[in-house]
């Protein structure tokens, strides 16, 4: 199965340092955020990529030169002003049968060969990882008569869960592909005609959608292996 990562958006919210390198090429640790999330693919067995770049794609090219040579590694020049949804939609020819999408600023040490198992176990036609939703705020509880009891550093709301970006899709998506944005137009019509399913991660996972993210994730890799490193829950 080939692995198709989002390289090609502006990263806006990561402003200014996306204005030298695209966001999947800001560093966590030493080497770039889309590094460590190939990693995590790789350790499992799923070695080949397909990187649809867009903004600044040339720097996306360079970084594929220096990985591991016992991968295979296409880059895509999907488009500068692409959406998500086309983005992908632009891989469709060199990608099989069924494949992942993943974003490029997530991870996490989600069980891939768990998520294809059971995206085979269903009758969908895509499988989108979801994961409890962080609180930005930290949270108080109190016993029936209000009185405070515990404070709660930005828990995860387990009954919330929230798009994680780790995607199983079969090939048939194509045909009933709908809009060029995956999260607000091509997942929710796959909802719609009952094709998508969701596969639950209770380990680590954390999104780089800002600097500060990127410099959380460094902090993580500054005490020994990180986290998104560890063997998946089963």
């Amino acid at each position: 199965m080939k692995t198709v990562i989002l390289c090609g958006g502006k990263g806006t919210r990561a402003h200014p340092h996306t204005v030298e390198v695209p966001k999947p090429l800001l560093h966590v640790g030493e080497r770039p955020v889309v590094a460590h999330l190939m990693d995590i693919f790789a350790s499992q067995g799923f070695d080949e990529f397909v990187l649809a770049a867009g903004y600044k794609s040339e720097l996306i090219d360079e970084f594929a030169s220096t990985v591991s040579t016992d991968w295979s590694v296409e880059v895509l020049d999907t488009g500068v002003e692409s959406n998500t949804g086309e983005r992908v939609r632009r891989c469709a020819d060199v990608v099989g049968e069924q494949f992942f999408v993943t974003y490029a600023d997530g991870l996490g040490n989600v069980d891939l060969a768990g998520l294809a198992d059971f995206h085979r176990g269903h009758d969908g036609w895509a499988t989108v990882t979801t994961v409890p939703l962080p609180s930005p705020y930290g949270t108080i509880e109190t016993d029936p008569a209000q009185r405070v009891v515990q404070f709660r550093e930005k828990p995860r709301l387990a009954d919330h869960f929230i798009n994680a970006g780790f995607f199983v899709m079969d090939r048939i998506v194509f045909d009933h592909w709908a809009g060029d944005d995956l999260e607000n137009e091509v997942l929710p019509a796959l909802g719609g005609m009952g094709r998508l399913f969701a596969f639950r991660h209770h380990g680590f996972w954390k999104s780089m959608d800002t600097y500060k993210d990127a410099l959380e994730l460094t902090r993580l890799c500054e005490v020994g292996s990180p986290p998104w490193a560890e063997p998946p829950p089963r």
